[in-house]
């Protein structure tokens, strides 16, 4: 009887590996039109004309994640920017620029991304990006100055994780621009509004199989992005990252119980565009506050999803966020 039970729970253990290795392998990336998806043309020359210099600082494994500084000035909190997914640091140049006076203010260029030669591919492992946080936070950071993270999109879905992950206690503060926060949240629209286009019957089968632990297709893509050709054409076209495997994908946003981390989060403010094309701004407040009450929503009227990283008025809440510290 015993040995019978066993034999089928081995035969149906064995059918969903097949059949989770077979969704994995069936489903292929597509070429994306460029069209349809969000608005970058401000986005083309980002970047001052002389933008902050790449410095390099050593990870546990020796990478040299690439960051730009912004020199504050002091008693002033350690404010860390994490770009959006695609795209790196330069995103924030002009912003942190702006912000120097008002806090010691580094940008780091994820690995999978940026502009250095040579630096860019896959990340070895899930969670590897909290890692490289938590590195550099502790490389960088000066004793008992406070800590805020700061991230748009994905990069603020990527704060959010941080809070919930074993590094939380490193940041006192957070800064959430137009986050992602979960693909099933209530905040999301449609493939992110054409930017985002999700390999779905391979992410089932990927997840089916690291719930086994079985890793060795995670690095294949799950995820594409539609960079418009302008971009892809342009100065920075060879700096911009299309898509993302599995396993860069799910260290760049909260985990699968999204509101836990989200539960997590040290006192922050969020900002988000009331034109926002990728992410609907005014569920923000309600799907957050539900788990937290240590949030302040921003509804910065008229602006888009990239553009609300430059607008005049998110510098102004967020410089006044950091007075508080």
């Amino acid at each position: 009887m015993v040995i019978s039970i066993l034999k089928a729970v081995g035969i149906s253990l064995v059918i969903t590996l097949v059949v989770a290795t077979i969704l994995v392998l069936t489903q292929q990336p597509k070429q994306m039109s460029g069209e349809g998806g969000l608005d970058f043309s401000n986005q083309l020359n980002v970047g001052r004309s002389e933008a902050a210099p790449l410095q390099s600082i050593a990870m546990r494994d020796g990478y040299p994640l690439q960051v730009r500084t912004y020199g504050g000035a002091d008693n002033v909190p350690l404010l860390v920017l994490i770009h959006g997914s695609g795209w790196h640091g330069l995103q924030f140049d002009s912003l942190a620029a702006n912000l120097a006076g008002k806090a010691d203010v580094i940008v780091p260029d994820l690995r999978g991304h940026g502009t250095a030669p040579g630096r860019r591919g896959d990340i070895d492992y899930i969670g590897q990006f909290e890692d490289d946080l938590a590195d550099m936070i502790k490389a960088v950071a000066k004793p008992e100055q406070p800590v805020i993270m700061a991230g748009h999109s994905s990069g603020g879905g990527l704060v959010v994780r941080f809070a919930g992950g074993k590094h939380g206690d490193l940041i006192d503060g957070a800064v959430l621009m137009a986050p992602f926060l979960h693909h099933n949240a209530p905040t999301m629209r449609e493939n992110a509004g054409g930017w985002s286009q999700i390999l779905l019957r391979r992410i089932i089968g990927l997840s089916i199989l690291n719930t086994f632990q079985i890793k060795a297709f995670n690095h294949l893509p799950i995820v594409q992005f539609n960079m418009p050709q302008a971009v892809l054409d342009g100065p920075l076209g060879d700096t911009a990252t299309t898509q993302y495997s599995y396993r860069l994908n799910t260290s760049f946003a909260p985990r699968g119980n999204y509101l836990e981390d989200v539960a997590s989060l040290p006192r922050f403010v969020l900002l988000a565009g009331s034109a926002d094309e990728a992410f609907i701004s005014s569920e923000y407040a309600p799907t957050m506050g539900a788990v937290t009450d240590k949030g302040r929503f921003d509804m910065i009227l008229g602006a888009t999803h990239l553009d609300i990283v430059n607008d005049p008025r998110t510098q102004g809440i967020i410089g006044g966020f950091l007075d508080e510290f």
